[in-house]
């Protein structure tokens, strides 16, 4: 006997193969029979009518905020979602020094148009490094499974301040080093990768270009350098090709 037993769905099995009708059997946490299941199971599902697929995964969430407060992270649990990717866009909450809380809030507020009273009301921001942030999520339960990435938003800042990280402020060398190892120390604690933007639709509250929409190519090797030397990790970037030659040729 099995623990369920999903009959008569119409499963699409992510092979690319053509849609077929059968049953799927799981056993503890796994799925183990994919086709005709002759064993009854503790629990059946009658799916005639439905289509049955794995879990979807939604690569591009800003659930930052949400998963301090939100164990189904809807509506993506709604869905069929069963894995979401936040920190998209260059924003976040991680790294974060203390008293500038309210600055990564009016970043996301204003390019996600998520409400800031929400944000300040759940946010704990009892973490200060990106690695503790990972931490913080860990001890929570979620009915999906949650990956992040470091946005340059909360790096840049933490690095030369929230007064200097929007605009066109180079990075110093030091700054620049930091910025990179920040990233190589996120990764190696879990990060999926690094997240930009540099396109001029995302703004603050203020109406102000949020950090490294205008980041130099120093600053952006250096961190891509960090990605590499890591040896995995993704990095993901909203561009507006602000001068198609400059970006095409780094």
């Amino acid at each position: 006997m099995h623990d369920i037993v999903i009959r008569n769905g119409t499963i699409v099995d992510g092979s690319g193969k053509k849609p077929f009708v059968g049953d799927i059997a799981i056993d503890g946490n796994k799925i183990t029979t994919v086709g005709e299941v002759n064993n009854t199971g503790q629990k059946e599902i009658d799916a005639k009518g439905k289509v049955v697929t794995p879990g979807w995964v939604d690569i591009h969430t800003h659930y930052d905020g949400q998963v301090c407060w939100d164990p189904y992270l809807t509506p993506s649990s709604w869905h069929g979602v069963t894995t979401v990717v936040m920190g998209n866009c260059g924003v976040g909450f991680a790294p974060v020094k203390p008293g500038s809380e309210d600055y990564l809030i009016q970043l996301m507020e204003g390019v996600e148009d998520i409400p800031g009273t929400a944000l300040h009301d759940g946010i704990d921001f009892d973490w200060e490094s990106f690695p503790e942030f990972l931490d913080a999520i860990d001890k929570k339960e979620f009915v999906v499974d949650v990956g992040a990435m470091i946005g340059h938003g909360p790096v840049r800042s933490y690095v030369m301040g929230y007064d200097r990280c929007q605009g066109k402020d180079d990075a110093s060398e030091e700054e620049i080093k930091e910025m990179a190892k920040l990233t190589k120390e996120a990764i190696e604690a879990g990060a999926l990768g690094f997240s930009s933007s540099r396109t001029y639709l995302h703004t603050d509250i203020h109406g102000k270009y949020v950090p490294g929409t205008e980041a130099g190519q120093a600053e952006m090797r250096a961190i891509s350098q960090a990605i590499a030397a890591s040896g995995e990790g993704t990095l993901e970037l909203v561009s507006d090709w602000m001068d198609q030659d400059i970006e095409l040729d780094w």
